[in-house]
C-alpha cells in the first residue's frame, strides 16, 4: 500500500494523478462595506496621472479556466462548509464536472468507497485532531483508487500538519472558513496544465438590443487597453455575418474566428497567431469573415473550445458578442470572466438589460454583476429615461454614462479609426480610459519627480 504512516518511502501514492449628459459619468455609487469597489473589485484612480506607470492590483487581473469533466465528491460536517460547497458546486466553471455534496467527514467517506469506486476528485472536511485525521486518511488510502487526488478541509491551521498531509500526497489542505471560490480555484489549480503559463481574462460585450454601440466601446475599450494601459490584448468578434472589427481597424484580415471554428482540434500557439491580423504592437484581432456566404452553423461546444483557445493567446480577451440569442451565445455570455452589458436609455433596451441581468445574475452567483454602460445620452430630440430611473430599474448603477456625440463617433467610424486617434481629449476618451484602468485591476504608478535643468538649479542658488 502507498498511502501509509509507517512507510514514508512508497512509491505509489493513490491521491496522486498522473502527470496528467456633457461628459462621461464615472460612477462609484459608494463603497461596499467589504472594502471593494462597486463591482466586486478594488477601486482605481479616475485617470493615471502623466507621466505614470501602471502597475497591476493583483492577481485577479487573469483569467480563470473551468474545471475539466470530472467527478466531484464533497464530504462536508459543517453546515457553512456545506453552504460554501453548494454554490460552489452550482458554478459556472464547474459546469462540465459533476458535483455532488454529501454529509459527513472521512469516515462516512471510508464507508461508501468500500462498496463503490472513488471519483477523481474527493474534498472531505475533517474536525479529527492530527494523529486520528493521519489514521482516517490513511484507511480512506485503502479504499481510494490510484489516481484519486484528495483534498482535505480540516480545523487546524497547523504547518507541521500542511506538511505531513503534503508528504503523504494529500493534494491540498484548507482551514475554515471556506469560500465558494476559494473551492473552485483550489480545484482548477490541481488541473491546470503546466503546459499553460496563463490565460486572458475574457472580457464580454454584449448589447441590449442591436445599435446601442455595443461593438464600438468593445473596439475602443480593447485598444484603450493595449495602447494605454500598455497590456496585451487581442479582439475576437464573434459577428460572424456582420462583424465590424476589420472596419473600424481599417483592417482587410484574415478570417480569424471562422478558420478556427472550422479547425479546433488542430489549434496550436503557431495556427492562432497566423489567424490573427496585427493591429497594433500589443493589439491583435481574430477576425470575422462579415460575409452572407455561409449560415456559419457550429454547434456549441465548438465555439467553447476556440473560446478557451483563444484566451491563451493574450492577457485580455475582448468577445465581440452579436445581439442575438441562441446555445452558444448564451454559454459565452456566462463563460466570461467579465461581462459589459451596454444599453441606451430607451424602453426596449431596458427591459432587454433587465432580462440579462437577471439571468447572468442568476447563473454566476459568485461573480460580480455585469458592468453596465450607458451610451447615446442626450440625443437631441429623443425622449430618454433618466439614469437613475434606468439604475433603479435594473438595481445596478452603470459604470460608465457616455454622452451622444454623433461627430466624434460618426469620424471615427467612417475613416476606420479609435476615437482617440480622431480627438485624444474628447470626454468620451477619457471615460473609456477610466473604464480600461477598472476593468484591468491596474492602477496609476505616481508620476518620477521632475528633474530640474541645470539652469533652474543655478537661478535657484542665486
Amino acid at each position: 500500500m502507498a498511502f501509509t504512516m509507517s512507510d514514508p518511502s512508497a512509491e505509489l501514492d493513490p491521491f496522486e494523478a498522473e502527470a496528467a449628459i456633457d461628459a462621461p459619468q464615472w460612477v462609484t455609487a459608494g463603497e461596499p462595506a467589504s472594502g471593494l469597489g462597486v463591482h466586486g473589485v478594488d477601486p482605481v484612480p479616475a485617470a493615471p496621472p502623466p507621466g505614470g506607470a501602471l502597475v497591476a492590483l493583483d492577481e485577479s487581473a487573469s483569467g480563470e479556466l473551468p474545471v475539466p469533466r470530472i467527478a466531484i465528491h464533497f464530504f462536508c460536517r459543517n453546515e457553512e462548509t456545506a453552504a460554501a460547497a453548494t454554490r460552489a458546486a452550482g458554478d459556472r466553471r464547474l459546469s462540465r464536472a459533476t458535483p455532488k455534496v454529501l454529509r459527513g467527514g472521512l469516515s462516512e467517506a471510508i464507508a461508501i468507497y468500500q462498496e463503490q469506486p472513488t471519483p477523481p476528485l474527493i474534498v472531505v472536511e475533517c474536525l479529527e485532531p492530527g494523529l486520528e485525521l493521519l489514521q482516517k486518511l490513511e484507511t480512506l488510502a485503502e479504499v481510494c483508487d490510484p489516481n484519486t487526488k484528495v483534498v482535505v478541509i480540516g480545523a487546524s491551521n497547523d504547518i507541521a500538519l500542511y506538511r505531513e498531509l503534503m508528504r503523504r500526497g494529500v493534494s491540498e489542505y484548507l482551514v475554515p472558513p471556506i469560500q465558494p471560490l476559494q473551492l473552485i480555484r483550489t480545484i482548477a489549480g490541481l488541473y491546470a496544465d503546466p503546459t499553460t503559463p496563463f490565460v486572458g481574462r475574457t472580457v464580454g460585450f454584449v448589447g441590449s438590443k442591436g445599435g446601442v454601440g455595443a461593438s464600438t466601446l468593445a473596439h475602443n475599450i480593447a485598444h484603450t487597453l493595449a495602447e494605454q494601459v500598455k497590456v496585451n490584448t487581442v479582439i475576437a468578434d464573434y459577428d460572424l455575418a456582420f462583424g465590424t472589427a476589420g472596419l473600424d481597424f481599417n483592417q482587410d484580415p484574415l478570417q480569424g474566428v471562422y478558420d478556427a471554428l472550422h479547425q479546433p482540434d488542430r489549434l496550436d500557439p503557431v495556427l492562432l497567431d497566423r489567424m490573427t491580423a496585427r493591429c497594433t504592437d500589443r493589439l491583435s484581432l481574430f477576425a470575422a469573415p462579415a460575409t452572407l456566404d455561409d449560415v456559419y452553423e457550429f454547434g456549441p461546444d465548438v465555439f467553447e473550445e476556440v473560446f478557451n483557445r483563444i484566451r491563451t493567446t493574450a492577457p485580455f480577451v475582448i468577445m465581440d458578442i452579436p445581439h442575438t440569442w441562441n446555445t452558444w451565445v448564451k454559454q459565452t455570455i456566462l463563460a466570461c470572466d467579465d461581462v459589459i452589458l451596454v444599453a441606451t436609455p430607451d424602453l426596449a433596451s431596458l427591459r432587454n438589460a433587465k432580462n440579462l441581468i437577471d439571468l447572468i445574475r442568476k447563473a454566476r452567483p459568485n461573480d460580480a454583476p455585469p458592468r453596465l454602460i450607458l451610451n447615446q445620452m442626450g440625443v437631441p430630440g429623443r425622449p430618454e429615461i433618466p439614469v437613475k430611473e434606468f439604475a433603479k430599474a435594473l438595481q445596478l448603477e452603470p459604470a460608465l454614462v457616455l454622452p451622444f456625440d454623433a461627430k466624434l463617433f460618426g469620424e471615427a467610424a467612417n475613416n476606420g479609426q479609435m476615437l482617440v486617434e480622431i480627438n485624444p481629449k474628447a470626454k468620451a476618451v477619457e471615460g473609456l480610459l477610466e473604464f480600461a484602468l477598472a476593468l484591468s485591476r491596474r492602477e496609476a504608478a505616481p508620476a518620477p519627480p521632475k528633474t530640474r535643468s541645470l539652469i533652474e538649479r543655478l537661478l535657484k542658488r542665486a
